[in-house]
């Protein structure tokens, strides 16, 4: 993994968050101090999401759609990350440069913001899945995390919108 500290290099005009900014092969994929998965239900429920997602505008292979992947989101942060028990992005295939499994989701790199995440509510992590605790080791409430999530399902709506597209149909 290369060292995400390094200075970048200025350039007028600025060059694009996905030449500067670390890929998916530079950021790790695995925390091993995350505990895996609380039952049986978080493994099988994601994938029932997958094997279900129908979307009428939308063939198989423009949908990717995972459970359990760290998704980096925040150029500004670019070693923050999300790890959600599922998420689906549209207009967007399944593999990397249609040739790799993707090992992260990374915003930046991949130029499209995931289209719905599902955070399931399991009795070890409720508190922390509402957001009810503590600041976490990024600085961020899981309540803050929603809130983020909840404006770009809104700015996604208002584009699907304007583009002719009711988003309720999807």
């Amino acid at each position: 993994m290369q060292d995400l500290q390094r200075a970048i290099e200025q350039t007028d005009p600025p060059r694009p968050p996905h030449e500067t900014l670390p890929t998916m092969y530079d950021l790790p994929s695995e925390n091993p101090e995350e505990p895996g998965l609380p039952d049986e239900f978080h493994y099988l429920q994601p994938q029932l999401l997958s094997a279900t997602l129908r979307l009428a505008n939308y063939s198989a292979d423009e949908v990717f759609s995972v459970g359990d992947m760290n998704l980096y989101y925040d150029v500004r942060h670019p070693t923050r990350y999300k790890r959600p028990d599922w998420f689906a992005v549209v207009s967007v295939p399944r593999l990397h440069n249609q040739e790799d499994m993707r090992l992260s989701y990374v915003v930046w790199q991949e130029g499209v913001n995931p289209f719905v995440i599902v955070e399931l509510i399991s009795p070890g992590t409720e508190k922390e899945d509402l957001g009810e605790t503590q600041r976490g080791a990024d600085g961020i409430t899981t309540s803050e995390k929603l809130d983020v999530a909840e404006r770009r399902t809104k700015a996604l709506e208002e584009r699907l919108t304007a583009l002719g597209i009711d988003p309720n149909e999807i």
